[in-house]
């Protein structure tokens, strides 16, 4: 069985799960703090952190000049806090001279490649967080791939399985039409955590089995 093309991929994660449209869901300083926070741990206990660490803080600035253990306190039900309270220091520190204002607005006029690259220069940010604050924020077509959808696209054949984390957002990227990624990363995701999980995917009842390469093997 050959591999999928996206389209089709996308055409049946639709019919199964309905579609999706994109709305702005955060601040994008906002949803890179929330993004960070969201690293190696559950949507629950990271917006929990986030909480927490608006009502501790009430606003960026004094976020950034806070200590890192105070930050940590606050940011606890997230876990990895003082890790995490590191990266969201610096990260802010950083925007207080780049970005006047912790406004990142300015990143939507530019190119998919050169904002998530500015991106990508602050402490603790990744290629996955920037693609996530492009993405939710400010509606740009960057392609976030977390492990659901990393597992989901190798199992399909949309990717190499020795792809890294990566070069598999710009591989997503390339195969996905700009106006089709945001509902193609959300439906990858609630697949994956539905249907094609890690341990024991329910390959009998999946809406992709018919064209899934990966199906003999995992079933």
């Amino acid at each position: 069985m050959g591999k999928p093309g996206i389209a089709t991929v996308l055409n049946k994660l639709v019919n199964a799960y309905g579609d999706r449209t994109w709305q702005k869901r955060l601040e994008p300083v906002d949803e890179l703090i929330l993004t960070i926070l969201s690293q190696n741990t559950s949507d629950l206990n990271s917006r929990r952190a986030f909480k927490s660490l608006i009502k501790n803080f009430t606003t960026w600035s004094k976020v950034a000049s806070a200590e890192p253990g105070i930050i940590a306190d606050a940011i606890r039900a997230g876990g990895l806090a003082n890790v995490k309270a590191k990266y969201i220091k610096n990260a802010l520190m950083a925007l207080q001279k780049e970005a006047p204002g912790f406004d990142l607005r300015f990143l939507a006029q530019g190119k998919v490649k050169a904002s998530r690259e500015w991106l990508v220069q602050l402490p603790g940010v990744g290629m996955k967080t920037a693609s996530c604050v492009l993405l939710f924020s400010l509606g740009m077509p960057a392609f976030p791939v977390d492990t659901h959808v990393y597992r989901v696209a190798k199992r399909l054949g949309l990717i190499k399985d020795s792809i890294s984390a990566d070069a598999a957002h710009l591989e997503m990227e390339k195969l996905t039409a700009p106006g089709d990624i945001y509902r193609c990363h959300v439906l990858l995701i609630e697949h994956g955590r539905k249907v094609c999980k890690a341990q024991r995917p329910l390959c009998t009842v999946c809406c992709l089995a018919d064209v899934c390469p990966g199906r003999r093997i995992l079933s």
